[in-house]
């Protein structure tokens, strides 16, 4: 069975610490522990007087003073993997952890977990070829030397660095490794800690080369494990949940998140909030639970960033950048029909298609696989579609020779409704407004990621009054615009009422608009 050595790196909070190290290893588990020498003395030697007598528990050989994006983290953490190898010879995985890391499985769970997989578990990614890096510097990272911290050393570390930028003094990357990034939470197998420490003993170029990059906690392991071990050995993914605010800031986890972190697929979460007593006290007793039975349903970061995404829109102060060139024509109509739920817009797409000859498209922005003529690539992908989206519209129109044609679009498109409107064209919009069960918003909700098959009650519970505001939000939005010619067809109107507002849109006699409206089955979940 799965023998864990947990690596935990850490500066504060000692009592914290001591539970989490007891708890760990209570289960037969080990702990070797680097606590920042620059951290408060006291706090170690509480520390180190608590956790002595555990046989399960060892400290780093050596404490050194940390700081963020330096090799010094590195170097703690090899320190705190040397003591571990040495004192735990029966521990068969080495997981890096922090302080504000605790467990979201039980011990059974996580020691099957790793023996089911006999793989490396690290994120770890081309350094040049993938987008992890969003902003900042990338190269720059490499090829010059980093000797100032620039969070605490800021004018040295840009002196140094435009120094080395204006005189060209870059250095190469050493020949034979491929530089990899990736998240520093990693799970790797004896074999692989036992190579890397040998590594570091026999390559002191690629050491020389780390100790003066910035950031080498993403680089440094996802680099050498990628060089040491085989490519099918390796899962690119943290088993450490974790998440980022649009600020590039950690997310951190409070009492009311325990069945959303049990839900996700991994086996610790990262940061979990000192102010959260009951959601540490509620996983510190699951860690020594006999409990196996987890319902992954691992909706978490999408949950996250559609909960916060609703405080994101607001107005800009400037105009998008769209094809300027491109004009509809001013003699079309291009008719929108917005829905939510888009079966129900289709249905009304394929009786307007039998009662007019207006030529109809379905969801062309929104989904991948809408048929649509060959327009010389353009209709490829929903990205080139939406960038181009009056070119892409012109040509259906001088495809199939009209003046007249009929699309349907998401009502989250405002900014695509907006750009419309605006052509020289007529634009004429028809929002058809439905009714929504609890049971399809949840069924909604797992469409799109925001809830799994085993998302609890309890979570669906909270979430379902977000997501029908949402759409009310979306609704109003569209009100408020004051488009020129908007009609509505709602669910629950009078048929009368929504033939009216079809003939509308359609510039087409009632007697044919009611041809398309007494359809019984429009609304039909």
């Amino acid at each position: 069975m799965a023998r864990i050595a947990y690596i935990l790196l850490c500066h504060k909070d000692p009592v914290a610490i001591i539970r989490q190290a007891e708890r760990l290893t209570a289960v037969g588990d080990y702990m070797s522990i680097h606590f920042d020498a620059r951290a408060n003395p006291v706090h170690f030697h509480q520390i180190h007087d608590a956790l002595k007598d555990n046989p399960n528990v060892t400290f780093a050989r050596r404490r050194i003073r940390c700081g963020w994006g330096e090799w010094s983290l590195v170097r703690a953490t090899l320190y705190a993997v040397e003591s571990a190898v040495a004192a735990f010879p029966r521990a068969t995985h080495f997981y890096m952890l922090s302080g504000d890391c605790m467990a979201i499985k039980s011990a059974q769970y996580v020691h099957r977990f790793l023996d089911d997989n006999d793989a490396d578990f690290i994120e770890s990614v081309d350094y040049f070829e993938n987008d992890w890096i969003k902003t900042g510097m990338k190269e720059e990272r490499l090829i010059y030397r980093h000797y100032f911290n620039e969070r605490t050393q800021k004018r040295r570390f840009y002196a140094s660095f435009n120094l080395q930028r204006r005189f060209g003094l870059t250095r190469d990357i050493p020949a034979d490794i491929q530089v990899q990034i990736g998240s520093q939470w990693w799970c790797l197998r004896r074999e692989t800690i036992e190579a890397v420490l040998d590594f570091t003993q026999q390559r002191r170029d690629v050491m020389r080369f780390f100790r003066t990059t910035w950031i080498p906690d993403e680089t440094f392991f996802q680099t050498i494990v990628r060089h040491l071990v085989p490519e099918a050995e390796i899962r690119n993914r943290t088993l450490t949940f974790l998440m980022f605010t649009d600020y590039g800031m950690p997310v951190n986890f409070y009492d009311d998140h325990y069945d959303l972190l049990l839900s996700q697929d991994y086996l610790f979460a990262r940061k979990i909030s000192p102010e959260a007593n009951d959601l540490k006290r509620r996983l510190g007793q699951l860690y020594a639970a006999e409990q196996m039975d987890f319902q992954i349903s691992n909706e978490g970061r999408k949950l996250f960033q559609f909960l916060t995404g609703r405080g994101r829109i607001g107005r800009r102060f400037a105009t998008r950048f769209w094809e300027t060139e491109s004009t509809l024509g001013r003699n079309r109509a291009l008719m929108i029909i917005i829905c939510k739920k888009w079966h129900v817009a289709k249905r009304l797409l394929e009786r307007i298609r039998q009662v007019t000859n207006v030529p109809a498209m379905e969801y062309l922005f929104n989904e991948e696989h809408t048929a649509l003529p060959n327009l010389g690539g353009i209709q490829s992908t929903l990205e080139k579609r939406t960038r181009h989206r009056r070119s892409l519209t012109r040509m259906l129109f001088d495809y199939y020779e009209t003046d007249q044609l009929i699309v349907c679009m998401d009502p989250g498109a405002i900014d695509l409704l907006q750009d419309f409107e605006g052509d020289r064209s007529i634009t004429r919009m028809l929002e058809v407004q439905c009714e929504f069960s609890d049971a399809y918003l949840i069924g909604h909700a797992m469409r799109v990621g925001l809830a799994g098959e085993h998302t609890s009650a309890e979570t669906l519970e909270r979430l379902l009054p977000t997501i029908r505001n949402d759409i009310t939000f979306e609704s109003d939005r569209i009100q408020d615009a004051e488009f020129e010619h908007l009609d509505c067809m709602l669910e629950k109107a009078e048929l009368e009422e929504n033939v009216k507002a079809l003939a509308r849109f359609l510039s087409i006699p009632e007697d044919k608009a009611r041809q398309i409206a007494e359809a019984d089955y429009l609304f039909a979940d």
